[in-house]
């Protein structure tokens, strides 16, 4: 089995992304015939009603960080999926009912919108770490990466499958086939076996757990540099949403179905981004950073794209720098936090990446309906790099980096490598987690 795919020797494993793939293909259904309903059918061509809808529905990921961690971290995995995957079926059909009966409105998309918000913030960390019980920590960053390649594949199926859905019977029918989406999840739950899971022993319960997240990210100036590069990138970069409805209606004057293919097009170029890290052994701080300054040059190509197809064509290199971005972020925050803070850690990463977009999906959607869409493209393009650039001066700050340069067959390579200026900390001297057993886990890396 090749270096790319080599979590799916683990059963366990191959169960569960079977069932997060179909899944995932009904959730994108669901985003795709969402951000339409709101820039076409119930408002006129609105790119800051879009943006309110991404606030709500990523804005409950900040607001309870140290509950969800807590959870994460103290109950049952499984239990917590059950539960969270539930809640959020329930909900896709409660907004397909109201859209097929004719009575939605902007305002119940809102409410719908803001209930699935609270659902995901306390989905995102135990669906984070069981992974990592899944594959155990050898496979984790495979895993991880393997992940983002089910989701981005859903993203390449769910969107175009969508606009022909919505053209031949609307909406409504797409929020529908999500809910019943998440069938393959608890299918793929009851089948996996919980023997050969990889549970680490749960943190115990005290006072101060919840702030505990917070203050084992302040005392790793490598984890504070990545989250601060995703946090602005997150805010005004990764509103992908806003900038495809508003070109594909305002710029492009374009129906559902170029609407779904533009999404499919970026998605293409995520699938790859995925792939490639999932390559790597370890997550590379270093191509957090270079992948998001490459978002900022891709994206300033994009807003200047003349016509639908140029701008499609494009699309897949903005998927691709964006996926090695996250992905590498993802995967380094999990690979070098233990196994007992996991979920908490991860709980502020998912608030990170999803909790600037109540401020910035609102603004950039402001942007496009004053300025013009192509505009609040170049504004995104300039906060990734602005996040490029806020990152590594952190990092040069906290963290000693050194390159090296070879010639292998008569060309130039250059070689990063990171080294603390002062010893970080490793896991399991986190003052916080006394006594608790945890394999040594690096806080710095190297280039393969």
């Amino acid at each position: 089995m090749t270096a790319a795919f080599r979590s799916f020797a683990i059963s366990n494993y191959r169960i569960w992304f079977v069932g997060a793939l179909v899944s995932n293909i009904g959730t994108w259904l669901q985003r795709t015939a969402q951000d339409w309903l709101v820039i076409h059918d119930l408002t006129d061509n609105d790119a800051f009603a879009v943006g309110v809808v991404m606030a709500l529905q990523f804005g409950p990921q900040l607001l309870f960080i140290p509950i969800v961690g807590f959870a994460a971290d103290h109950f049952d995995t499984r239990r917590l999926l059950i539960l969270t995957q539930g809640a959020q079926a329930l909900i896709a059909a409660g907004l397909g009912i109201t859209v097929l009966t004719g009575h939605a409105t902007l305002w119940h998309v809102y409410g719908f919108a803001l209930m699935l918000g609270i659902a995901a913030a306390f989905d995102s960390p135990p669906r984070q770490t069981f992974v990592s019980q899944l594959v155990g920590e050898t496979y984790l960053g495979n895993a991880v990466s393997l992940n983002s390649a089910s989701f981005n594949i859903a993203r390449m199926i769910g969107p175009a499958a969508a606009g022909l859905l919505i053209a031949a019977l609307g909406a409504g029918w797409a929020f529908v086939i999500n809910a019943a989406s998440f069938a393959a999840v608890f299918v793929s739950i009851f089948f996996i076996r919980p023997s050969e899971l990889h549970v680490a022993a749960r943190a115990k319960r005290g006072k101060g757990q919840l702030a505990q997240g917070f203050r084992y990210i302040r005392n790793r100036p490598d984890l504070v540099g990545v989250m601060v590069a995703i946090f602005i990138a997150s805010t005004f970069t990764l509103n992908f949403a806003v900038y495809i409805a508003a070109m594909c209606t305002s710029v492009f004057h374009l129906g559902s179905g170029e609407f779904g293919l533009f999404n499919s097009a970026l998605a293409i170029g995520s699938v790859a981004g995925a792939l490639l890290a999932a390559r790597r052994e370890r997550p590379q701080i270093h191509v957090v950073i270079y992948s998001c300054l490459m978002l900022g040059v891709v994206l300033s190509v994009t807003a200047a794209m003349p016509t639908s197809l140029l701008f499609a064509l494009i699309l897949p290199l903005s998927g691709l720098a964006m996926q090695m971005m996250t992905t590498s972020a993802n995967g380094y925050v999990q690979m070098s936090t233990a196994p007992y803070m996991r979920g908490r850690v991860m709980a502020v990463y998912m608030a990170v990446l999803a909790g600037g977009t109540p401020v910035g999906a609102p603004v950039m959607g402001w942007v496009a309906n004053a300025l013009g869409p192509r505009s609040s493209v170049l504004l995104g393009a300039l906060a990734a790099v602005v996040a490029a650039s806020a990152g590594l001066f952190w990092l040069s700050a906290h963290i000693r980096l050194t390159a090296r340069f070879d010639l292998p067959f008569g060309g130039p390579r250059i070689r990063v490598e990171t080294a603390p200026r002062a010893r970080l900390p490793r896991p399991e001297e986190s003052p916080a987690s006394p006594g608790v057993p945890n394999q040594r886990l690096a806080a710095t890396t190297a280039d393969d």
